[in-house]
């Protein structure tokens, strides 16, 4: 090989291949060439003719792939070449470069290196020729952990290289060492690449730990009750990181949720807003995100109602009721006495002043947000016409139906009950009856008896 191929590419075995037959002959430098994909290829040959043929009888030298009606077609003039190759030839040395630039993997092929001399049919192909294999890279770092401290990143070829092939390392674009592996602390932050020494066109993909990931929501605008939300994670790193999500809830560590790089929620609820990260790992390190807010907005759920004071009140006492409710975004109060189409008042606290008899009916709360609107239940508020206080009850338009007939079943119980009783008390009246009519003699002794005690009587008196 010339010593301009120092600058080569490509991996080479180094094999001399000779072609000859009557004193023609074609002597290829490697059977097989490996490339990476958009490097530059080199592939070099020797040639020999008779002893008889002039260096001017040799009419055209050139490489091909292709043959068209049996006849090899000069890569020079094939289009998917255009550009990207070039012969050079040396009669002198009777020797030839064919160099392609930006090898692509369509470019793979067996090429054949021929030689034609101004005698109409005289020419001479070198075959089998050299096969060039076009891969996606040519050279990759593999990681692998050397203990809980150390990683062990190994440059490795897709090609088939000779033993004396010598790797050389950079970290961050700078030259450290040369070998085939290198020793990097776990976590390291820093880029590590390989070259094959000679070939400094190409180089491994650099290997690298996690930068802080990013994360993405869609759809980015207002997130409502029930739709549908995406959280995506990512993260330049190489190799390829593997994320998880994690959800803030108030504890030291957060709630694991997910090891995808995305977090669906097909009907997100108003229980999922809350801060959101994910982390990235692999083997070289580990970063977390910044934390994502997410904020579902919901109508206000129904409304609850609290009383003050809570125990009964005289006429001419201060009531205050206070309108409560879960919403988002905060909802705005008003209060209605029902049947009445004005409002009693805004605001969530209803105060009602020196309460009178007026005052007695059924108040309700309505909650309202850009979402939607609720009512409380019913609260009626009534004075007893007995002792003049205030009762609150809380009602509600079906379920008091259900309660009235509760309190009718009761009711038809306890009359039940109390007849059965009735019935009971009856006949012991009747057998008290008979039994004294069964002894008619111990009234007429009765009665003699008090016959005799009147005059004694009467006679005591006067």
């Amino acid at each position: 090989m010339s010593p301009s191929a120092g600058g080569l590419v490509v991996f080479l075995l180094s094999v001399q291949v000779i072609q000859s037959q009557d004193g023609w002959g074609v002597n290829y430098d490697q059977t097989d060439v490996c490339a990476a994909k958009g490097s530059i290829v080199f592939i070099t040959c020797d040639y020999t003719y008779p002893p008889g043929i002039d260096p001017s009888d040799i009419m055209d030298r050139f490489w091909f792939t292709k043959e068209k009606d049996g006849e090899p077609v000069d890569l020079k003039t094939d289009s998917e070449y255009s550009d990207r190759v070039r012969h050079t030839c040396y009669s002198d040395w009777k020797r030839c470069y064919l160099t392609i630039t930006d090898v692509r993997e369509s470019d793979s092929a067996e090429y054949k290196f021929t030689l034609m001399t101004n005698e109409p049919g005289e020419k001479y192909t070198g075959s089998p020729g050299v096969t060039l294999n076009v891969t996606d890279s040519g050279l990759q770092v593999q990681v692998r952990r050397s203990d809980s401290t150390w990683l062990e990143l190994t440059c490795h070829s897709s090609c088939v290289l000779s033993d004396r092939a010598e790797y050389v390392w950079y970290k961050n674009e700078k030259y450290i060492k040369r070998g085939s592996s290198l020793l990097v602390s776990s976590g390291s932050t820093d880029r590590y690449s390989c070259y094959l020494r000679g070939s400094w066109d190409q180089r491994s993909p650099a290997v690298y730990g996690p930068q802080r990931p990013s994360v993405s929501v869609s759809p980015s605008a207002e997130m409502l009750e029930g739709d549908s939300v995406t959280l995506t994670c990512s993260a330049d790193a190489n190799p390829a990181a593997n994320y998880t999500w994690y959800k803030e809830d108030g504890t030291s560590d957060p709630r694991l949720l997910s090891e995808e790089p995305q977090l669906v929620f097909s009907s997100i609820q108003s229980s999922d807003s809350g801060n959101y990260s994910c982390t990235a790992e692999n083997q070289l390190g580990r970063k977390t995100s910044d934390f994502i807010s997410i904020d579902v907005k919901y109508g206000p759920q129904r409304p609850s109602v609290s009383v003050s004071p809570s125990a009964e009140m005289l006429e001419g006492d201060s009531l205050t009721l206070t309108c409560s409710t879960d919403a988002n975004p905060a909802a705005s109060y008003t209060w209605y006495k029902e049947h009445e189409d004005s409002p009693r008042a805004s605001g969530q606290i209803f105060t009602i002043t020196d309460f009178t008899a007026e005052h007695s009916g059924n108040y309700y709360c309505e909650a309202q947000n850009e979402m939607g609107r609720s009512n409380s239940t019913l609260l009626l508020i009534t004075e007893s016409a007995v002792d003049g206080t205030t009762r609150i009850i809380h009602i509600t338009r079906w379920p008091l139906l259900v309660v009235m007939l509760i309190l009718l079943l009761v009711f038809c119980l306890w009359t039940r009950k109390k007849k059965a009783v009735s019935s009971t008390t009856e006949p012991h009246e009747s057998r008290e009856a008979v039994e004294m009519d069964l002894h008619p003699e111990y009234e007429d002794l009765s009665d003699m008896a008090a016959q005799r005690e009147d005059p004694e009587e009467q006679e005591d008196q006067v």
